[in-house]
């Protein structure tokens, strides 16, 4: 309790260490027990950070903001949005992960769809530890994925959004921005995973070095880029955007029914636009950041 009152940004930033380096959910399941996840970066954001209401003019009324998401869930707590602290976190992929995906055209490689799946699980894992260690230090905490009232929603702008976005939440947090796949580029680049929690804990925000939300995607930046398109087996990517249908019937059934056959566990995935592109693991070369 003490070291969360003294410094909690270090304090939250501890728990997902020990949780990655510790723990025994850390695992792809493969046969070795090769972990899914070494590296992290994480984030904060204040409940009352005017983002978060313009996400409801940007991606629609309902997605929730972190007042709204805690009042949910502890609706018999008073808080401010200004008690309340959005902790974001920035999960890379490994590098074998990524080198395996690099070298695929049309399919995962087995380690990626691995960590598309039981990478996902290290993550709702995490979730989970992160509200456990603030709900028994006296924090109420919440991760909005795992709310049961969380849903996905028909959007007319975007095809399919939801009451909550990992991605959002990591872009408030001063984690990243979004690229032209609609992948989140972070300093550890846009091979990675992303988890939230809402806390009533005052921590004070990670800056954010960026004004614009496409700041860190080359081909926003002056038209110099587009690789992500290019590694598209479907041709869900164009100058347009990103296409989320086109998208989503490649990831199911198609690569379900590959990774059923060739790797032989129920899963999915491709990554594709996220490996051997220039933010793979990092913000591209000739984008400045302050």
């Amino acid at each position: 309790m003490e070291e969360s009152l003294r410094d909690p940004g270090s304090w939250i930033e501890g728990i997902i260490r020990d949780f990655l380096k510790g723990s025994p959910d850390n695992t792809l399941q493969d046969p070795t027990g090769e972990k899914a996840f070494e590296d992290m970066i994480v984030g904060f954001s204040s409940g009352d950070d005017p983002l978060f209401d313009a996400y409801k003019e940007h991606v629609g009324p309902f997605h929730w903001t972190p007042w709204e998401i805690f009042t949910r869930t502890f609706p018999e707590r008073v808080a401010a949005p200004d008690e309340l602290t959005v902790i974001s976190w920035i999960l890379p992929q490994r590098e074998a992960t990524k080198a395996d995906n690099r070298k695929e055209e049309r399919y995962p490689s087995e380690r990626w769809a691995r960590a598309r799946i039981y990478g996902e699980e290290v993550n709702v894992k995490l979730r989970k530890q992160v509200v456990a260690v603030l709900r028994e230090a006296g924090y109420e905490a919440v991760a909005p994925m795992l709310s049961p009232q969380w849903e996905r929603k028909k959007s007319d702008r975007f095809t399919f959004a939801s009451t909550w976005s990992e991605r959002h939440a990591a872009y408030a947090s001063g984690l990243g921005t979004f690229g032209l796949c609609d992948g989140l580029i972070t300093p550890k680049g846009k091979a990675m995973r992303t988890g939230s929690v809402v806390t009533r804990l005052r921590i004070p925000p990670t800056s954010r070095p960026y004004t614009e939300h496409h700041a860190y995607c080359l081909f926003f930046k002056d038209g110099s880029c587009g690789e992500c398109i290019a590694r598209c087996p479907v041709g869900a990517i164009s100058k347009r955007g990103h296409d989320k249908l086109k998208c989503l019937s490649h990831l199911r059934p198609t690569t379900a029914d590959y990774v059923k056959a060739r790797y032989h566990f129920d899963g999915y995935g491709c990554g594709l636009c996220q490996t051997k592109v220039p933010c793979e693991s990092g913000i591209p070369e000739g984008i400045l950041t302050s």
